[in-house]
């Protein structure tokens, strides 16, 4: 096992069995039988190893869908279902650790001050960070793609917050399932189709941009 995943194995095994992260870089290593030299060449807080294995579970997710020979022919709608259902596979797998680590965000967000809340911004701290930029370099793809193929609609001032909204509902999501006690989380199904259909309702094209340009037209040859 490389060190790295030998380092984040047993982070997860420590938090799962303690409810708390470890003391201490210095004991964890010692633990682990390896120096604080050797955990800081991989990582450079506790904080760090939780980023990287959120990044993972989205890595894990992408990488099985896009070598799904059917998932190449999907609508840019269908490719993002197809994402959120395998992410949510893969975070199951991982439930125990993913609750444990979200619900301690959770409570950082809620006991911060007013000033930390806006730099957090939407429960996005810096343990979502790395998950955050890697989701926002493929829907952007997802968004290119869906603009080639008329499924996204460009507008002024909106199109470059499709992104951000996507993301929102990437939270909305992890939420959603995180506190889902239905048989096998199949609320949660229902949820991601729902949330994934209205979000490409509203950033496809509608009868207002139909409107719009009727009127622009207008304007144009008054």
């Amino acid at each position: 096992m490389e060190k790295l995943e030998k380092i984040r194995k047993a982070y997860i095994d420590y938090v799962l069995e303690n409810g708390t992260p470890p003391p201490s870089v210095f004991q964890f290593a010692k633990k682990l039988k390896i120096s604080e030299a050797d955990f800081y060449q991989e990582f450079t807080s506790f904080e760090s190893i939780e980023a990287d294995i959120w990044r993972d579970y989205f890595r894990q997710a992408l990488q099985t869908v896009e070598t799904d020979p059917i998932y190449q022919t999907y609508s840019v709608r269908e490719k993002l279902l197809a994402f959120y259902y395998t992410w949510i596979e893969v975070l199951k797998a991982q439930r125990s650790f993913a609750v444990f680590s979200y619900n301690r965000l959770r409570q950082a967000h809620a006991q911060a001050s007013p000033m930390t809340k806006a730099r957090m911004g939407n429960q996005s701290s810096r343990v979502l960070q790395l998950f955050k930029e890697s989701y926002f370099d493929y829907v952007r793809d997802l968004l290119a793609e869906g603009r080639e193929s008329k499924e996204v609609e460009p507008r002024p001032f909106l199109s470059d917050r499709y992104a951000d909204g996507l993301w929102t509902q990437t939270l909305f999501i992890l939420h959603f399932w995180i506190n889902d006690v239905s048989k096998n989380f199949e609320k949660t199904d229902t949820a991601i189709e729902k949330s994934v259909n209205t979000a490409f309702d509203l950033i496809g094209r509608s009868p207002l941009d139909s409107l719009f340009d009727l009127a622009k037209f207008i304007f144009q040859n008054k």
